[in-house]
């Protein structure tokens, strides 16, 4: 069986997108080679362990020589791991998921991003991403498209109808009577959480709300407010770098202001598929940032697995996760008028909504499932490993 070795900072225990498809990649590769696996597992302080991170992957190489090809979770490791393009002529390949190849600061463009681009392949999570590299000169003839997957078995969990208790016990909200919104993430500028909130909302009708799940802010420390006051590039490269949460604080703003939202912060995963299911829409508004894409939109098929109708901004790569009229519709970025016709026209007819929204459910689970990324993968490996032995 060929031998791979795939490394990665993103890994459970750790919850997030990215930790379930590094684990979901590297369980599927499993049943299709011998696969080492070096993965940060939240012990011990990550820096030290990105201090080891060279001596530990030598070690695995001497230890198991027929290691045929490398793979590397996101650009950042890909950086971490620059040097392996001169200590080894086993291919390397970098997954690549949006930010991590259009972070914005010069160094990085100018010296780190070119180097990158010397790796054997990169394997990125959408057209966009493809689209953000190829920009930068990466090798189109190795340079591909894996779009990532969702997990199937989250289609399967029955609604329990207890979640609306909960949430008039826990959070005060009453639904009754209510057509129910819902948006999901950090409050990041790119989400367009903000610009939702004062251009639509304040125009839909009255027994509309919204339902944000997600890490939320309300006080700063002396570090996060001093940073509001360097020059705008300098504060934008730190945020993104930090994985700030930058329209906090105009979304806690308008949280003051209207009475038809609501913020529910970070809910335990079970109660978390109850609500996406609760809801009758799933919106994404994102917006346009300059040096930050949405790389693929996984939430948007999160929302989809669970009988939620999707209504998202047609930009970026969201539009590798929404296929419009199948799993969800892609509206234009920053049109209030269209966006607010669009939710009115939806919540008008709720059997023709419950019509789409199941059959954006089985879209979903046929066209993006974690054997369908896999099967993706190692199609790109064993082209790789295939054309590095012919050499």
């Amino acid at each position: 069986m060929t031998e791979i070795l795939c490394i990665t900072h993103k890994y459970p225990p750790t919850i997030g997108g990215m930790e379930q498809q590094s684990f979901e990649l590297i369980k599927g590769l499993s049943n299709h080679y011998k696969t080492h696996v070096i993965a940060y597992k939240n012990v011990g302080n990550k820096a030290l362990w990105f201090g080891k991170l060279k001596s530990r992957i030598l070690t695995v190489l001497r230890e198991n020589p027929d290691i045929k090809l490398i793979h590397l979770n996101d650009g950042s490791m890909g950086v971490a791991c620059l040097w392996l393009r001169k200590q080894t002529n086993i291919p390397v390949v970098v997954t690549y998921h949006g930010l991590d190849i259009t972070f914005p600061l010069d160094f990085f463009q100018q010296k780190l991003v070119p180097k990158l681009s010397e790796f054997a392949g990169a394997v990125c999570v959408s057209q966009a991403t493809r689209n953000e590299c190829l920009r930068r000169e990466f090798n189109e003839k190795k340079t591909y498209v894996v779009r990532n997957g969702v997990d199937s078995n989250m289609a399967d969990i029955p609604f329990d109808r207890g979640i609306i208790k909960k949430l008039r016990r826990d959070f005060g909200i009453d639904i009754t009577d209510k057509h129910i919104l819902m948006a999901l993430g950090r409050p990041v500028k790119r989400k367009g959480f903000s610009w939702f909130l004062k251009s639509v909302m304040p125009n839909l009708n009255k027994n509309i709300c919204l339902l944000m799940v997600g890490p939320m802010k309300t006080k700063y420390s002396f570090f996060e407010n001093a940073w509001q006051a360097t020059p705008h590039g300098i504060n934008r490269c730190i945020q993104l770098m930090l994985g700030s949460a930058s329209d906090a604080r105009e979304v806690g703003e308008q949280l003051k202001l209207q009475d038809n939202v609501f913020h529910l912060g970070s809910l335990p995963r079970p109660d978390l598929l109850q609500v996406l299911s609760l809801a009758d829409l799933f919106i994404m508004p994102n917006i346009s940032v300059p040096g930050d894409i949405e790389g693929f939109g996984l939430v948007a098929l999160e929302a989809s697995i669970r009988g939620t109708f999707v209504i998202a901004s047609g930009i970026e790569g969201i539009t590798d996760a929404v296929t419009d009229s199948k799993n969800g519709c892609l509206l234009p970025s920053e049109n209030a008028s269209v966006w607010i016709d669009k939710i009115h026209e939806l919540l008008s007819d709720k059997e023709e909504l419950n019509t789409v929204s199941k059959q954006g459910k089985e879209f979903t689970r046929e066209h993006y499932s974690w054997e369908i990324m896999v099967n993706g993968y190692r199609a790109v490996f064993d082209r790789l490993i295939d054309h590095s032995s012919n050499d």
